[in-house]
């Protein structure tokens, strides 16, 4: 693999030359006045206190004070109460905006200083640092009942500060952010610097991990003492992350398996910080955990590159974790995708459930070339959607996407549902939209991010968690509504 590619920006290249067309403008806001005179507490991403939940949308690929794709977060209050948009720019964040940042490439949420609030921890990956091209960054941005931001003055992390290693170009510091509490209740911020140079090996990776209400900090990698497998050049080792509180999981989608390339890997790490001062480590697996899967790891199947975790058992504690390959090739269909389902004990323990895919008996359509299924994945409840960006029904919209539904318990084709543009998800239909890219969930609903295509279809819909064919009672924000302002370039990249 030359050291000038990036692998995991892959799509079909229809679909890769649709997400740079995305240009557009996005607005600042004020903050609202206080709601109440303390954090309400335990409720998800409350960021002004008020007891309602509220919305956080990315538009990385916003323009920020003339700064082209600098970027911006639009937080969504819950009751109706406007919308605040969250930049470099604006008071209690530091640095500036500047062209290029992408501000909101990835998103976390949790209560990190435990006072209440929700708080946003937000990956800037191609932030430069000094001179140091996309060495990239996160800001943690404090919620409080003036509003977010409007309190503590955010945290940076990035390396060569907060974060132990140097800076150096192409990092991206802040590429994928997950963010938990620890089963004794521990703050816990989980951040992937892919393209981290180490000992000479190019892209293998880096991980490092923020805990307690003091920000505390240790960074690993592959060749960390206990950590499964070796550091390898081009291994992308922190791609994507999940968390929940027991356990993290670490995509490593440019892994190679044996003689295959880009392969990929998943490694899982507990909450807990070891003897060695690094997240313990649980286990790690790739297509062929389960013995006797007929299901073999090959060059550029990138498993790892999407994942989910959904929990199945508040009295045991189980989840279920999915696992997407979307690089996958079914017979000699390229790049059709796949995703792998486990169940995960809280002790670490594995055991292999489903492989899906577009072929599977009973499942609706079939798998295409740059179907590019599991290149993003959400679940809720018992279901698990999977993002399909590269799908087309016709000729007439190539790369339209769309959004597959299965149950996460018996056969996959056993009430699975297909939505898409102008089918279940209300925007018209056209080519470049990627329908599935972008996939989120909140404790009540499933939202479907609809970044890119026509500019005026850019919306995020929402729908009601546990639905089958999620058809009805669509929830939609986009720009010019819920107090969000007009203009945008990629609005819903993100969805929190």
């Amino acid at each position: 693999m030359s050291g000038t590619q990036r692998p995991w920006r892959r799509l079909a290249a229809g679909a890769a030359a649709a997400v740079c067309l995305a240009l557009g403008l996005g607005a600042g806001a004020g903050q609202p006045a206080a709601a109440a005179e303390s954090c309400a507490g335990d409720v998800e991403s409350d960021f002004n206190g008020d007891g309602l939940r509220d919305m956080v949308i990315a538009d990385p690929q916003a323009t920020v004070e003339g700064m082209a794709k600098a970027g911006q977060v639009h937080v969504v209050l819950g009751g109706g109460k406007g919308s605040v948009q969250v930049h470099q720019s604006m008071p209690n964040v530091s640095d500036g905006a500047e062209p290029g940042d992408q501000f909101g490439f990835s998103l976390a949420v949790y209560d990190a200083n435990l006072d209440g609030c929700s708080d946003l921890a937000v990956g800037i990956p191609y932030e430069d640092v000094g001179t140091v091209a996309d060495a990239g960054l996160v800001h943690l941005i404090f919620g409080s009942t003036l509003g977010i931001g409007q309190g503590t003055p955010d945290r940076g992390f990035r390396h060569g500060g907060a974060l132990a290693e140097t800076s150096e170009p192409e990092d991206w510091v802040g590429y994928a952010v997950a963010a938990t509490r620890s089963a004794t209740g521990v703050p816990y911020l989980v951040i992937g610097a892919p393209g981290e140079d180490i000992s000479g090996k190019t892209d293998s990776g880096l991980v490092s991990a923020v805990y307690g209400t003091d920000f505390r900090a240790t960074s690993f990698d592959q060749d960390s003492p206990g950590v499964w497998e070796d550091r390898e050049a081009y291994d992308q080792f922190g791609s994507a992350i999940v968390a929940n509180n027991n356990h993290f999981v670490v995509g490593v989608p440019g892994e190679s398996v044996d003689t295959d390339q880009s392969a990929g890997v998943v490694m899982a790490f507990r909450t807990s910080i070891n003897t060695d001062g690094i997240p313990a480590p649980s286990f790690g697996m790739g297509q062929l955990r389960a013995a006797g899967s007929e299901k073999s790891a090959e060059t550029g199947d990138r498993y790892g590159t999407s994942m989910a975790l959904i929990p199945a058992s508040s009295t045991l504690g189980e989840y279920l974790l999915a696992v997407g390959v979307p690089g996958e090739d079914l017979a000699d269909v390229v790049d059709a995708g796949a995703v792998q389902t486990y169940r995960l004990s809280p002790t670490g323990d594995v055991a292999e459930l489903n492989w899906i895919d577009q072929n599977a008996a009973d499942v609706e359509g079939e798998a295409e070339p740059g179907d590019f299924f599991g290149q993003a994945m959400a679940g809720m409840a018992l279901r698990l959607a999977v993002g399909v960006p590269g799908e087309e029904s016709s000729e007439e919209h190539i790369d339209k996407g769309g959004v597959h539904f299965f149950p996460l318990g018996g056969a996959p084709g056993a009430g699975d549902a297909w939505i898409e543009p102008g089918a279940g998800i209300p925007s018209t239909p056209a080519s470049r939209q990627l329908a599935g890219i972008s996939l989120g969930v909140s404790n009540t609903t499933l939202l479907v991010g609809m970044p890119y295509g026509p500019e005026g279809g850019h919306a995020v819909y929402g729908y009601s968690k546990g639905d089958s064919s999620p058809v009805g009672g669509i929830r939609t924000w986009k720009p010019g509504q819920d107090g969000i302002p007009l203009g945008d370039g990629a609005f819903g990249a993100v969805v929190r």
